[in-house]
């Protein structure tokens, strides 16, 4: 009788680990410039973890056909009234999509199309997103505790963090009257455009 190998990934405490699953830990620090409000990004503990991803990428960056996978777990941050998020980023490829999932926690997927129109997503438990490939796409941590996610994208996509880190996104997710709203940043002006 032939014995079926055991696998060599496994889920533990809403992370990836095995063999082959590189760990990627981002600080609050390495997010300068990202926040509406500098201000109070710079009163946040600049050594403390904004977020951890763990990704299995079994083959070269730019292989064809293949496919990548990981989880991100973002921690419960303030700075002001804006949520702790990742820093967002186009795909280089722009006919290469992604699925993002929710684990644990709450949290919002925010899009954005190359005309600057932005689109929130609660994302939670369960919750199934389609990122199609023209969009640029972050993750923000709107609940008090660890909100993480599962990701599957195709290794050929290539990240363009550049762009984002240029032009930023049109719209942010802020804590007002105690919710999460979508708000759109006009000229340096914020105005609601809906509660999530």
């Amino acid at each position: 009788m032939n014995r079926i190998p055991l696998p060599t990934l496994f889920f533990s405490a809403n992370r990836l680990v095995g063999h082959g699953v590189e760990t990627l830990v981002r600080t609050v620090g390495s997010l300068k410039g990202i926040f509406c409000d500098a201000a109070a990004f710079e009163k946040l503990p600049q050594d403390a973890i904004a977020y951890e991803v763990s990704s299995y990428l079994p083959v070269p960056e730019g292989s064809i056909g293949s496919l990548y996978f990981g989880i991100t777990r973002i921690h419960p941050h303030l700075a002001g009234n804006e949520y702790m998020m990742t820093k967002g980023h186009f795909h280089t490829k722009s006919n290469c999509a992604e699925y993002y999932w929710g684990i644990e926690g709450e949290g919002v997927l925010l899009t954005m199309d190359t005309a600057g129109k932005c689109r929130a997503e609660l994302c939670f438990p369960g919750s199934l997103h389609y990122i199609d490939g023209r969009l640029a796409h972050r993750m923000i941590n709107i609940s008090e505790q660890i909100f993480s996610f599962g990701a599957c994208w195709p290794a050929d996509a290539g990240h363009d963090y550049q762009t984002i880190a240029e032009t930023g996104f049109s719209a942010r997710i802020l804590k007002l009257n105690g919710k999460p709203c979508l708000v759109s940043l006009n000229n340096n002006k914020c105005t609601q455009l809906e509660s999530i």
